[in-house]
């Protein structure tokens, strides 16, 4: 049986508006969508009423709300929900290993161009190995959240690290390039040692060592043009910060796909300046993907 995509929900615009993208996910893929609810607290909160009773009765009515919603949407889809007991983030990665790819809702910080995941979120990213997905609400509250644009084709864009292992990002990306029959845009920003990054030294770098790395970038990506032949593919390998030409590819992407570091030890998860920039400051659905 194929794996369900799953989205945690709990009440919020950013979990509408997850809900939805997993709906548009869970079509594009021929699956069946699960809704979770976790609930964390056997005493009363500030959204909830205190009794068990009326927990209960308020998360089932939250349940069959979001259920409705997308039903409403995608009359066909298969839609699983379910409430359970227990610390999310411990709850969510459990669920997401029967999933696909997990997806949950990211808050936007007011007037600031930031977001924020909040602890739940940034906790189950570190303790899960399945793709999580992060969406935020959309600014006008007309707006179709988690649909796929209508006109021409946008781009997956994913960050690569020539000196990392990322073949797990590139499947990821070229797989929702070919669902969607988007463009995908690798990119891998590059630096000089910081002493002589001035003008003239950035230019001759640029000349000097540009055209290697673009060839170990186009080297890197033949095994993936080879799997996905009706994918575009653009590269770039320019000098500058990953984060910030991420951030400025993220104009023009459906989606944004970065790593982080599957850690077993004392550390526990890894996750990088570059995922975590991209994680409050993206405006399109940012996927994690678990790498070694």
């Amino acid at each position: 049986m194929s794996r369900p995509v799953t989205v945690g929900v709990d009440g919020s615009p950013e979990a509408v508006a997850a809900a939805a993208w997993a709906a548009e996910e869970a079509v594009l893929r021929r699956v069946n969508l699960r809704i979770v609810y976790v609930d964390q607290s056997p005493g009363p909160s500030a959204a909830q009423p205190g009794s068990l009773g009326a927990r209960t009765h308020w998360a089932e009515d939250l349940l069959a709300e979001a259920e409705e919603s997308v039903r409403r949407a995608h009359p066909s889809l298969e839609i699983e929900i379910r409430h359970r007991s227990g610390q999310p983030s411990e709850v969510l990665a459990d669920e997401s290993s029967e999933a696909v790819l997990l997806v949950l809702g990211s808050r936007g910080l007011g007037g600031v161009r930031g977001f924020l995941l909040g602890s739940v979120g940034m906790a189950t990213i570190s303790v899960t190995e399945r793709p999580v997905v992060l969406v935020r609400a959309p600014e006008r509250p007309d707006a179709a959240a988690g649909a796929v644009p209508a006109g021409p084709a946008r781009d997956v864009v994913v960050g690569v690290d020539l000196d990392q292992f990322f073949a797990p990002l590139l499947h990821f990306a070229f797989q929702e390039a070919a669902l969607r029959g988007d463009r995908v845009l690798v990119l891998y920003g590059w630096s000089i040692m910081p002493v002589v990054r001035d003008a003239s030294a950035l230019v001759a770098a640029e000349r000097d060592m540009g055209p290697g790395i673009a060839r170990r970038l186009t080297e890197a990506l033949k095994p993936w043009r080879h799997e996905f032949p009706s994918v575009e593919v653009a590269e770039q390998s320019p000098i500058g910060g990953p984060a910030r030409l991420l951030l400025h590819a993220a104009d023009n992407a459906d989606l944004v796909v970065v790593g982080r570091h599957v850690r077993t030890g004392s550390l526990g998860a890894h996750i990088g300046s570059v995922t975590h920039a991209l994680i409050h400051h993206c405006p399109a659905p940012v996927a994690v993907v678990a790498h070694e």
